[in-house]
């Protein structure tokens, strides 16, 4: 990777962390944040609503939720913005500043959602909603709020336990981010020793050499080896909060929490899981191929990301974002304009360096503005992953025109945009291949795949199991270690070589130190089929699907993923629809097979 790749620019929201401007945004939230509470106060936001007519209700209802989407909105544009410096270089001290002093505020304004929760709870919902049209209009949103107050704590544990997170699990995360992103991880390149970002050492995964790949992944354990306890620590930490704040709201567990927050119900998560669980056998089908045609009698860790097959192309930057943009534009004039205008006024910061934080991930910054954060590598699968997080800001896009409150989409339909996106991009490429090229291109969606579904299956029941065990004590490294082999070992089976699995991905992977959620697993297999499922209906149906698709876009904050399915035909709570979604990546396991031979 060279500085020719493009850095975001953040510079049309605010000058610089320590410009007077950004001071003066910051001030403002501060009193934004001030007059919503002064506001809330006048109207008796809290656990029990002041007696009050049905037309005081209603005006202060309206009041309230129109302040607090102002207030929510500029909130998001201030973290956007503060949180684009802090991931592209951890060691910047300013920007750790800012976000400390960001999340104060953010505390703050916790304790006033958690207000507005309980004062919703005590209304009489379904007169408000029938009263007014702001209320009708953020009817799910304030139904939701409704069922979470069932399980707040007293105002005052509430507002302990917000301002106890950021010395608890808020402080624990940044821990876990910060350790992980300033590694310097020592490896032998060329016949010296050199020292490499922990991201540009896991990036080494996909190199063609299996040698380079071992010697990365033996590199990788021992990097983390080094660190295994306070990271242990952090995760520890983390998911003790977790539960027990669960547990002291009155839900039965950690993932019923997360069920909600999701918006489906546990039928919905066994159909899917009992689908996956059904589709393991022929990943590992899939997995011993690839053995086969790397001369292999099994994979190891390291080999799971290594190429096969021959791109006639190397997807440089300007060609992958070239070849984006166009297809794109044929699926539709909107799509194309929105990568084009990303690129275009510098929406990605795409190079790897040293203090960038490891993967990829979009963020909403301000209206319909997206920034991607990538750490781009040259091959389709850099591409891939591009076209992947503009779907994000595609979805973004359509949502736009909602308030902050109608776009508290869930996880499960947060990826639905960006798995469409990345469907575009590969049945384009695989349409204008030859076979090795389409071998390559199957291998590198394939892999994906294999990581969403078997992998994701693989820390959905690690993190499981540490929530299990945590009840009663903390987990050690060697636990946690052997925890994460024996999940490994039950979804990947006999694909891969038992000796060579990864017993430290609990301290590579940063979703578990989320502490605001738990179980950032499954929704990403939620998103990834039901997005093949609505890919199948568009091709098989293509006349006014995008309008439709981007009304559902639209609404993904308005209903729960049920109902949004039912409008596309689809019932979630069916085995059936997950195996139909699985059934495509069947397709193309038995494809890659016949390239393989």
């Amino acid at each position: 990777m060279t500085t020719q790749l493009p850095h975001w620019d953040m510079s049309v929201v605010y000058p610089g962390l320590q410009s007077p401007e950004f001071e003066a945004g910051f001030q403002s939230l501060v009193a934004q944040i001030d007059d919503l509470t002064a506001l809330f106060d006048t109207h008796g936001v809290g656990a029990q609503p002041p007696a009050a007519s049905p037309e005081e209700t209603v005006a202060a209802a309206e009041a309230v939720i129109t302040a607090l989407n102002s207030v929510v909105d500029f909130a998001a544009t201030i973290g956007a913005y503060v949180h684009a410096f802090v991931t592209t270089d951890t060691r910047d001290t300013t920007a750790q500043a800012a976000n400390s002093r960001l999340d104060q505020q953010y505390t703050r304004l916790s304790l006033l959602e958690t207000r507005f929760t309980a004062w919703i709870g005590a209304l009489d919902l379904d007169a408000l909603i029938a009263s007014s049209t702001i209320a009708a209009d953020h009817a799910f949103a304030l139904r939701q709020s409704a069922r979470t107050a069932q399980h707040q704590m007293s105002p005052d544990e509430e507002s302990l336990a917000a301002e106890l997170s950021l010395s608890g699990s808020a402080a624990w995360t940044k821990l876990q981010g910060n350790v992980s992103s300033q590694q310097l991880v020592p490896i032998e390149r060329g016949g010296e020793m050199v020292e490499l970002p922990m991201s540009a050492v896991r990036n080494l995964a996909y190199d063609a050499d299996r040698d380079v790949r071992r010697r990365a992944y033996e590199a990788e354990l021992a990097a983390w080896q080094r660190v295994d306890v306070p990271i242990a620590g952090a995760l520890n930490a983390i998911k003790w909060e977790y539960a027990t704040l669960a547990r002291r709201r009155g839900w039965s567990s950690p993932l019923a929490v997360s069920l909600f927050d999701s918006h489906i119900d546990q039928q919905t998560l066994d159909a899917m899981m009992t689908a996956a669980h059904e589709s393991f056998p022929d990943f590992r089908r899939y997995l011993r191929d690839k053995a086969r045609l790397l001369g292999l009698e099994r994979l190891a860790w390291y080999d799971l990301f290594a190429p096969v097959g021959e791109s006639r192309r190397a997807w440089s930057w300007d060609a992958a974002t070239a070849f984006v943009v166009e297809r794109f534009r044929a699926y539709s004039p909107r799509m194309g304009a929105l990568a084009e205008r990303a690129f275009r006024e510098r929406w990605v910061d795409a190079e790897p360096r040293v203090g960038k934080r490891d993967g990829a991930f979009c963020m909403s910054l301000r209206g319909d503005e997206s920034r991607v954060f990538a750490n781009f590598q040259p091959s389709f699968a850099g591409m891939s992953t591009l076209a992947h997080e503009l779907g994000h800001a595609y979805h973004n896009l359509n949502l736009a025109e909602r308030t902050a409150l109608q776009s508290e989409m869930p996880m499960t339909l947060a990826e639905t945009a960006s798995i469409f996106c990345e469907t575009i991009i590969r049945d384009a490429v695989l349409a204008e291949s030859d076979r090795e090229e389409q071998l390559a291109i199957l291998e590198a969606s394939l892999q994906g795949n294999c990581q969403i579904v078997v992998d994701i299956t693989s820390r959905f029941l690690f993190e499981q199991a540490v929530f299990d065990g945590r009840v009663e004590r903390e987990l050690s490294v060697a636990e946690l270690c052997d925890a994460m082999t024996t999940a490994q070992r039950e979804t990947y089976g006999d694909g891969l070589d038992d000796a060579a699995l990864h017993p430290y991905m609990w301290a590579a992977k940063p979703h578990y130190y989320s502490g605001g959620r738990a179980f950032y697993n499954y929704p990403y297999m939620f998103g990834l089929l039901f997005g093949l499922g609505l890919y199948a209906r568009y091709r098989q149906d293509p006349d006014g699907f995008p309008e439709r698709y981007d009304r559902l876009l639209s609404s993904t904050g308005l209903a729960d993923a049920a109902t949004l399915a039912a409008e596309f035909g689809i019932n979630v709570r069916s085995v059936e629809f997950w195996r139909a979604s699985l059934d495509i990546i069947r397709s193309d396991i038995d494809r890659f097979a016949e390239l393989v031979g």
